[in-house]
């Protein structure tokens, strides 16, 4: 960062405006840029359908964009027959009038048209050129605040911003030929999170393959040709009955699939958490896994997870605790085991589906009955040496993803509002 665009952005955060710059309804930003009206730069795409037949029914969320509705949360029954959906097709632009002030606003990059609730309003650029600059400019943080600005209601949960209002913003913006060379910069920071990501991936696939391989035995690791033994769960481990009746512990664990058991961070009553007294929570001690009988169909895999906090806490009755029973019994090895698709297909072939479509739940007594593949001690402790390199290798790539994306973020506050003209970063190149 050179001295001047240092000493602009003190500027900036001090509140003042630096020389060659301007007050605009989205902050400070260059003389030159003037306010446009969205009026000139978008245009209503609305096209009606009812053939789900012809068209793949669609939703919108921040995370992923214009994405499949999920079996999950498909909701087409519940449509009246009058109601229509609107049809979204490439390069078009749509989103909730309710949570445009989230920033759920999106680009359908897909080469098939699809659909989307009526509720939706679907839009599409003027300038071609215009779509890579709008995929950052109209989800920025600056026109989120801008979106909650100007949104309307009498209940903040439902406030919205209506289409014809989006129509009427005038905002200060770039000509069109820097908005080009603005994506341009931001697109290449795009494919590099593009390519770590599919990176990413690829490492995740090759450690599901090792883990078919390894935990089932069909590729052995050199050095190791040993028999392996075949065992129920019961037989190996015993499920925590230990009540926190004394409350004697008041640490709290959740348990997730993405981050495994934590402690909540909320602060709770001495005898009360999540509305249930805690005597009634099941000790964890470190070293026990923990999962929910009760699971979804479409993430099978519990999560079982195991207490590596190096905390005794305790859990909802909801969970069943478990803890393995023989020092010779790699922990680290049961932790993968109960990753891997051998937990899967027991589970999918032990599940009792109920009423709810999207949940199934396994009784106690399936659950310990479940068959371990067990190799010897040494050969446990090297299948899972091998996964925890993988998973090593996933998190820093992990965590190089998210330093891009930061990049990102900071690239957009720059060059969005002209803090960093493209001249400027182009030299710098």
């Amino acid at each position: 960062m050179t001295p001047e665009i240092k000493t602009r952005i003190e500027q900036i955060h001090r509140g003042e405006v630096p020389e060659g710059y301007k007050k605009g309804k989205l902050g400070i930003v260059p003389d030159e840029w003037e306010n446009i009206a969205f009026s000139t730069l978008f245009t209503s795409t609305s096209d009606y359908t009812d053939d789900l037949e012809k068209y793949p029914l669609y939703s919108l969320t921040i995370e992923d964009g214009i994405t499949p509705k999920t079996k999950r949360y498909e909701r087409s029954h519940l449509v009246k027959k009058e109601d229509s959906y609107k049809i979204v097709k490439p390069n078009d632009y749509a989103y909730n009038p309710m949570n445009l002030r989230f920033g759920a606003v999106a680009r359908h990059k897909g080469n098939i048209s699809v659909v989307v609730s009526g509720y939706y309003d679907i839009f599409t650029t003027v300038h071609k050129s215009d779509l890579p600059f709008m995929d950052s400019f109209l989800t920025c943080g600056m026109m989120v605040t801008y979106y909650n600005r100007i949104s309307t209601g009498s209940l903040v949960e439902k406030q919205r911003v209506h289409f014809s209002q989006f129509l009427d913003f005038a905002l200060p913006l770039p000509p069109l030929t820097e908005r080009a060379k603005i994506a341009t910069i931001l697109t290449t920071q795009d494919r590099v999170i593009e390519l770590k990501g599919n990176l990413l991936a690829e490492k995740q696939r090759q450690k599901k393959y090792l883990m078919q391989q390894l935990l089932t035995g069909k590729k052995r690791l050199p050095g190791f040709n040993e028999e392996w033994e075949i065992k129920p769960l019961k037989h190996i481990s015993e499920k925590q009955k230990k009540k926190n009746l004394c409350f004697q512990y008041s640490l709290v664990f959740s348990n997730s699939a993405q981050h495994g058991i934590i402690l909540q961070d909320q602060e709770f009553d001495k005898e009360i958490a999540n509305g249930e007294r805690i005597d009634r929570y099941y000790i964890v001690v470190p070293g026990a896994f923990v999962y929910n009988p009760r699971i979804s169909v479409t993430a099978p895999c519990g999560p079982i997870n195991v207490n590596d906090t190096g905390e005794i806490g305790i859990m909802s009755p909801l969970y069943t605790v478990f803890i393995i029973l023989f020092s010779d019994i790699n922990q680290d090895y049961m932790k993968y085991y109960f990753q891997s698709s051998c937990w899967h297909k027991y589970v999918k072939g032990v599940a009792n589906y109920g009423a709810r479509h999207d949940r199934i739940s396994i009784s106690d007594e399936d659950f310990f009955a479940m068959p371990i593949n067990l190799p010897p001690n040494e050969e446990q402790a090297a299948i899972a040496e091998v996964l925890s390199t993988a998973d090593c290798e996933i998190d820093l790539l992990r965590q190089s993803i998210e330093q891009e994306k930061q990049k990102k973020k900071a690239l957009m506050q720059l060059l969005l509002t002209g803090i960093v003209r493209v001249n400027t970063w182009m030299k710098k190149r």
